[in-house]
């Protein structure tokens, strides 16, 4: 399976695109960076897209960004740098070379994309509705917390705040780790934060 990324596209699902570097249906690149072919759409929400990629045999997530508006783009390339910065196993992992832009056939409007570590695993959401929301015990409870300070510990040494810490943007990996994920809303500590919580 190759799926275009291309919003505009008729058939980005074609089955005869499997092999191809260029879509049939809109002239668009498949393999993205003659490196990515996505494999299906995981997701979609009002700023972006999310695929599954194959990069070499590896499964990986592709984050497609489909608002142009400056301020959206800015979230998004700061998320890339944070990610690609930090280096634990409760962060998804994104190399160097893992934002990018890409060019729809005849569109003037470039597609924002960010390839990163593919989670394995339920968010924490999904893992207490699987439970008919039973009570954790005292002891998981002080783990998970125990691992989400560190992972914020490690988020606020490059002077990062998250901002969106919820169950849905935890995932529990099946080896019991927690990963924190969509740094989309992630603001850079300043002064004037940083004056404004002084003076509270």
């Amino acid at each position: 399976m190759s799926y275009c990324i291309n919003p505009h596209c008729p058939k980005p699902a074609d089955p005869a695109n499997a092999n191809n570097r260029i879509c049939r249906n809109c002239g668009s690149q498949i393999l993205l960076q003659n490196r990515y072919r996505v494999l299906k759409q995981l997701g979609q929400g009002g700023f972006g897209n999310t695929f599954e990629i194959d990069d070499g045999g590896k499964t990986k997530v592709l984050k497609v960004l489909t608002e142009n508006n400056p301020k959206a783009v800015e979230l998004f390339q700061q998320e890339a740098k944070v990610l690609s910065q930090l280096n634990s196993a409760g962060i998804p992992k994104v190399e160097a070379d893992g934002y990018f832009t890409v060019l729809p056939k005849n569109s003037s409007v470039p597609l924002h994309c960010l390839v990163m570590e593919k989670i394995e695993g339920v968010n924490l959401e999904q893992w207490m509705e699987v439970r008919n929301y039973q009570p954790i015990s005292e002891n998981q409870a002080l783990n998970w917390l125990k691992q989400i300070v560190e992972i914020l510990a490690l988020v606020h040494a490059k002077k990062y705040f998250h901002r969106d810490i919820k169950p849905q943007n935890i995932m529990l990996r099946p080896s019991g780790q927690l990963v924190l994920i969509d740094f989309g809303a992630v603001r850079q500590i300043t002064t004037t934060i940083l004056t404004g919580i002084i003076l509270k």
